[in-house]
């Protein structure tokens, strides 16, 4: 009886210890919230109609409401006649500064604004600015970042 006894006791010892390593091991093999890697995502506005830029402004937040905002990059890309989403005097305007304000990148393309002759000043604060739009969303498409035209 006693050599059953320690038979069972060492069984329990070694499925305890198999136990522990296995979810030791697991534990490892899970990756950390700062190691999982962000969404990442890119939105070209190259339309002068204030419904599309309404429609890639919802598209933003949608992703941001559904994935998390720290989850997720985004950024949108103004272009050609689009660029006009970017002007001080945009139908958009505060909803641009609402998205940057919530992280959202949004970028105006320097050939564009050459072309329309337009400087800095004329566009809002809280816009950034690339030297070509279409270039930028080739680079953010090499990058990893799915590409979205609303």
């Amino acid at each position: 009886m006693k050599n059953a006894h320690q038979l069972h006791s060492l069984i329990a010892g070694v499925v305890l210890a198999m136990s522990v390593a296995s979810s030791s091991i697991l534990a490892a093999d899970m990756p950390s919230e700062k190691d999982v890697a962000k969404e990442k995502v890119i939105f070209q506005v190259s339309a002068g109609d204030p419904k599309t830029w309404n429609l890639a402004l919802n598209n933003a937040k949608n992703v941001q409401q559904e994935l998390g905002a720290k989850n997720v990059d985004i950024e949108i890309v103004a272009y050609g006649p689009g660029i006009g989403m970017l002007k001080f005097d945009s139908a958009v305007a505060n909803r641009i500064d609402e998205a940057v304000a919530d992280g959202v990148k949004v970028v105006a393309c320097e050939n564009t604004m050459k072309v329309q002759k337009l400087a800095r000043e004329d566009m809002l604060s809280s816009a950034a600015f690339v030297p070509a739009g279409v270039v930028e969303l080739m680079k953010k498409q090499k990058e990893g970042y799915a590409y979205i035209r609303p």
